[in-house]
């Protein structure tokens, strides 16, 4: 059984509705989060898997393109984009969600971890956009993006520092990166304002960078778009962005997916339309129709007695679904194309055929040369 197939419903474990907000989301998460916090169940193992879980869940719901994905495709959908694939471990979930407690566990949780210093600061986020044609959906492919992103700085190599200088400790937070206030029962853990968590203070600037340890630098990646994946959608990279101070995770790369209008097609899910003209003949008395695919040209026979606007449907000629990579269909419309300007003689078959059909037509209409015809010989 697949891995997806056994997780459960992450409304379900949040406790809350598909139709509740983004606070209602954040503050059923944060009254399970602390109700499973280890430091406050040690001796219930299965605590940590539900604190766990519910990390799990609050970072795809609590994220709305993660969540609309979710909301259309379930677990699956979020294979590939980053969201849903769990947390490594405790430390991992501190970092993400530390501070959605105000750190009230003091030398709990997160505290556990800042009692051997600093944490250090994950790097941004980072977010670009890549564009795709139908023929790209339909199989799939990669694509290079360029985009610009902070880099550490080659000179003090993120540290901030002048070369052959050192940070100082910071005298504030006696290096930690953060400072413990007490509120009665609870222990208020928070970032230390001086030096903004790093647990260092920089007296001395790297001139490159001017004491921020990160430059800007143009980068070159691949990215794997799926096929039938769908306009609008995001792609994760993890740790493709930008990278945080020394000793800290980097940020991950979000891309949106773009994909073109197609000239012959649209798109509907996982199936295509098609509007292809043909003539009143062809429809009444049928014919081999060209029409395109996406891979190239197909013949259509059109019976004979085919009526306006009827489609003809062409199986697994259309894009594969994201999730199960069933292979949708292609629709192809007929409009009878009526004709602005007539012959001579198509105007004298059509109204023969108009008298054999006892048809009320409008009557034929002179030319200017026979107007003027008829003006020098009288006749009418």
């Amino acid at each position: 059984m697949s891995p997806m197939a056994t997780k459960r419903c992450y409304y379900e474990v949040l406790g809350v509705s598909k139709t509740s907000t983004e606070v209602e989301i954040k503050k059923s998460y944060k009254k399970l989060a602390v109700a499973n916090h280890p430091d406050r169940n040690q001796d219930d193992p299965e605590a940590s898997e539900r604190f766990k879980e519910a990390a799990e869940a609050y970072e795809v719901l609590s994220d709305a393109s993660k969540r609309q994905v979710y909301d259309q495709y379930g677990h699956e959908g979020l294979r590939g984009r980053g969201g849903g694939a769990g947390f490594t471990d405790m430390n991992d979930i501190f970092d993400h969600f530390g501070d959605i407690f105000g750190d009230i566990f003091g030398g709990g949780g997160g505290g556990r971890r800042r009692s051997a210093g600093p944490r250090g600061r994950r790097g941004n986020d980072v977010r670009t956009k890549v564009t795709v044609d139908l023929n790209e959906v339909a199989d799939g492919c990669k694509k290079e993006i360029k985009l610009k992103r902070n880099e550490h700085c080659s000179s003090c190599e993120g540290s901030g520092a002048k070369p052959g200088t050192k940070a100082a400790t910071c005298d504030y937070c006696d290096g930690q990166g953060a400072v413990v206030k007490s509120q009665g029962f609870f222990r208020m853990q928070t970032t230390c304002p001086a030096c903004n968590g790093d647990g260092k203070i920089v007296r001395d600037k790297c001139e490159d960078c001017r004491g921020s340890g990160f430059e800007r630098k143009d980068v070159k990646l691949d990215v794997t778009v799926p096929a039938g994946v769908e306009d609008g959608m995001q792609l994760c990279l993890r740790g493709e962005g930008e990278p945080g101070t020394p000793g800290a995770p980097r940020g991950d790369l979000y891309v949106d997916v773009q994909v073109k209008s197609h000239a012959m097609f649209e798109r509907q899910g996982n199936h295509l339309i098609c509007r292809v003209p043909i003539t009143y003949t062809q429809a009444v008395l049928g014919a081999d129709v060209e029409i395109p695919i996406l891979d190239g040209k197909e013949m259509l026979t059109v019976p004979a007695g085919t009526q306006p606007n009827h489609v003809f449907r062409l199986k697994h000629k259309g894009l594969p679904e994201l999730r199960s990579g069933r292979v949708g269909d292609l629709h192809v419309e007929v409009k009878i194309e009526v004709p602005k300007k007539l012959s001579e003689e198509q105007e004298k078959v059509l109204r023969e055929l108009a008298e054999l059909e006892q048809t009320e037509v409008t009557p034929h209409r002179k030319s200017w040369f026979e107007e003027l015809k008829s003006y020098f010989t009288g006749e009418e």
